[in-house]
């Protein structure tokens, strides 16, 4: 199915375009077909997923793909714990998926809505410093090439570590391979902390915890921390009563909390009083379920967000430096500021690659400017060895990415070879890769 005009936007609004042609494939075979059109015309390609970059990674002023045709699993191998997915399946539709296999996805981040491809190819990653972002359950995939052709990667494969987070600047993305692990149960514990004894024992909770991360909301002295233990499938569940699941994730994490931000842009100086009261109410959850129901969560306040990671022994130094920053601009940020860690990976392109990584995200009502508040969060962070989020709000370009991957020199020269003519490029890429 194909189509002209039209306009394209992101979930976060800060991305539009018009395609001269948007298709939407229903196999991959006419994935193929699409590609080889589009590069005899002359034109450039991408795929996109659910939108939910903040930056125009996806952005397609030629031909647009939209993969929400190509969902599903194509094979499942319960003995080896794999299954191979279309590239357009959504993260929130897995957990169904595999629960006939009895199997789960090593780890999620906090969000469900986006695809699979998208998430592996942007970096997409969860918490926990012994599991890496979701590229690193990639163990093979299938690459759709210039001419039409496909590209099949498995987990011995020395390109793959390039592929499994390429920015969909190798080709496109027509299915993926995970690998998984038995489902399990996790047990969640949810608390509003004092900020400064949460800082003095960070290192333990990372180090003896399965899952940890906070929140820390700007002009308060009180953190939201969470703690997610890992359980065997067949532990007794204690899930979040409807009611209850219903009061925090839907009435105060989302209408409440949009009904404030919008009030904050209104009359930021009733943001610090707004933020004492959230970051009291937030936490004094226990509470055991599957993974993905503790993982991700409902997200429906329209934001945009700046993430870097950062050496995870500099995280101290540098979220010192953003609260100083915070105080002596005299900001009122409304959103609270996430915490989370990674394990050290070795996907070329990976914010963790070759290093234990810790990540700090900073967020703005989505009708507010960012501008000055990213930019100078992002220079304390490149000052502390951060890589940006690829999906994420920054500015750096080529020049200054290219001395923090250790093979981003290798990437570029894989590119050049299997991308020639540019197909597969548009404005992002040609800021952060190069044209």
């Amino acid at each position: 199915m194909s189509g002209a005009g039209g306009t394209w936007r992101n979930w976060a609004r800060t991305v539009n375009v018009a395609p001269q042609r948007i298709e939407r494939p229903g196999s991959i075979h006419e994935l193929q077909q699409c590609v080889k059109r589009a590069a005899a015309a002359g034109l450039r390609v991408k795929a996109v997923g659910a939108g939910h970059s903040f930056t125009g990674i996806a952005a397609a002023p030629g031909v647009l793909l939209d993969l929400g045709r190509l969902q599903g699993i194509l094979e499942a191998d319960p003995e080896r714990l794999q299954v191979r997915l279309l590239a357009g399946t959504r993260l929130h539709r897995i957990p169904d998926l595999l629960a006939k296999y009895r199997l789960a996805m090593q780890n999620l981040g906090d969000i469900d809505r986006q695809s699979i491809a998208g998430a592996i190819s942007t970096g997409t990653h969860g918490t926990g410093a012994r599991f890496g972002g979701l590229s690193t359950q990639v163990v093979g995939l299938t690459l759709i090439q210039p001419d039409g052709g496909l590209l099949t990667l498995d987990g011995d494969d020395p390109l793959l570590p390039a592929a499994a987070l390429g920015l969909g600047a190798l080709g496109i993305i027509a299915d993926v391979t995970l690998q998984c692990v038995p489902a399990f149960a996790l047990r969640a514990v949810e608390a509003s902390e004092p900020l400064p004894s949460v800082l003095a024992s960070m290192t333990r909770r990372v180090e003896q915890s399965d899952h940890f991360e906070f929140y820390w909301f700007p002009h308060t002295n009180r953190a939201a921390t969470k703690f997610n233990t890992r359980l065997p499938s067949a532990a007794p569940l204690k899930p979040l009563p409807p009611v209850s699941r219903w009061v925090d994730e839907s009435f105060l994490s989302n209408t409440v909390f949009r009904a404030t931000c919008a009030a904050g842009t209104a009359v930021p100086a009733v943001v610090p009083a707004v933020n004492r009261v959230a970051a009291r109410l937030l936490g004094g959850r226990d509470y055991t379920d599957s993974s993905p129901g503790v993982f991700t969560q409902r997200r429906a306040v329209r934001f945009t967000e700046q993430e870097y990671g950062i050496p995870a022994d500099r995280l101290t130094s540098a979220f010192d430096a953003l609260r100083r920053l915070i105080d002596e601009r005299n900001w009122r940020i409304s959103f609270p500021v996430e915490v989370r860690w990674a394990a050290a990976d070795d996907r070329w392109l990976s914010t963790a690659h070759g290093r234990a990584t810790a990540y700090v995200a900073v967020h703005r009502y989505y009708r507010e400017d960012p501008a000055e508040y990213f930019e100078a969060v992002e220079e304390i962070m490149l000052a502390h060895e951060g890589r940006p989020h690829w999906g994420k709000l920054h500015t750096l370009d080529a020049a200054a990415l290219a001395p923090r991957y250790p093979r981003f020199a290798d990437f570029l020269d894989l590119r050049n070879r299997m991308d020639p003519g540019r197909v597969f490029a548009n404005d992002y890429l040609d800021q952060v890769l190069g044209p």
